[in-house]
């Protein structure tokens, strides 16, 4: 178990480097971020002397060097747009993101799984036809669009919910329903098929032959023995929610990471966006790694294998 973790760990490890390496040198493609906080007629001498200040002067090896150096203490840097430190600025709207994203995932499971598991124990009938295609159609409007239709009707139109910004639980209403449509279509599809596949089992049909309840047959033997999947599909989303947000945010200018990764990236703030980098990708193996941990405890044979 011990080198297990240690082995996930320093893969952990070599997956934020790598991010961090990509994103280094190719967010220096975009372009010179000083021309950007420099009025247009200064002259090119102070520009210079602006850039030697920030350190992009220097060659390229030697701002990667000096940025590695800064990245192993936890320091990005100054962002260059608000002058404060890259990494508190970051952390400060992390809350907020994890926030939405807690409870987008929540009502995507609340949703899915129970379309789910209705869909495959009425193979067939419109109750299946009514779920499946709901989730076809989750997976096929784009968020943007969505997020834009939300706040034309309900916000613009009927003004029963706020176009935007965070506040009461009204303003989680709108974002929430748009970060959560896709994943909960995506996950209602994998938990029909997953529990169609344990259906026919000999051991829910054994339990069935004891007399069992259905619902107890279901929830306590076909779930079970399904939820590898659907648990890896939920692992995976729940990172990922911390990349869809990106949009989701934006369009509801919510005060989140998503939004401020934006901002930053348009800004070519490169303190910002690296440290934003450095926690999402930190945040995405960190709950990978949790994801594989569960495998023992829903499946004793990975729990062998991870002991071993």
């Amino acid at each position: 178990m011990r080198a297990y973790l240690v082995s996930r760990l320093a893969q952990t490890a070599l997956v934020v480097f790598l991010s961090l390496t990509a994103v280094f040198f190719l967010v220096r493609l975009s372009g010179d971020p000083v021309l950007l906080f420099l009025p247009m007629d200064i002259q090119a001498k102070d520009v210079n002397e602006f850039r030697q200040r920030l350190g992009f002067n220097d060659p390229l090896p030697v701002q990667y060097g000096r940025f590695l150096s800064g990245a192993a203490r936890g320091d990005f840097g100054e962002s260059l747009r608000y002058r404060r430190d890259a990494m508190r600025l970051v952390l400060e709207r992390l809350p907020a993101t994890l926030e939405l994203g807690l409870a987008a995932l929540l009502l995507a499971f609340s949703i899915s799984i129970p379309i789910g598991i209705l869909s495959a124990t009425h193979r067939g009938t419109l109750v299946d036809y009514l779920g499946m295609g709901g989730a076809v159609l989750g997976q096929a409007i784009p968020g943007f669009w969505l997020g834009l239709m939300l706040i034309y009707f309900f916000s613009v139109r009927l003004h029963w919910l706020p176009t935007g910004g965070m506040g009461g639980p009204a303003h989680f209403v709108m974002p929430c329903i748009v970060l959560a449509s896709f994943y909960a279509a995506r996950m209602a599809r994998l938990t029909r098929s997953s529990v169609l596949d344990v259906l026919g089992a000999e051991f829910v049909l054994t339990a069935r032959a004891k007399g069992l309840a259905e619902r107890i047959v279901i929830v306590k033997h076909a779930l079970k023995n399904a939820a590898i999947p659907i648990v890896t599909l939920a692992g995976l989303e729940t990172g990922q929610l911390l990349g869809g947000a990106v949009i989701t945010e934006t369009i509801f200018a919510w005060p989140g990471l998503g939004r401020l990764t934006v901002q930053a990236l348009l800004n070519r703030d490169f303190p910002v966006v690296l440290a934003a980098v450095f926690v999402i990708s930190v945040t995405y193996t960190l709950i990978n790694l949790v994801v594989d941990l569960l495998y023992g405890w829903l499946d004793p044979r990975t729990r062998r294998e991870v002991a071993a």
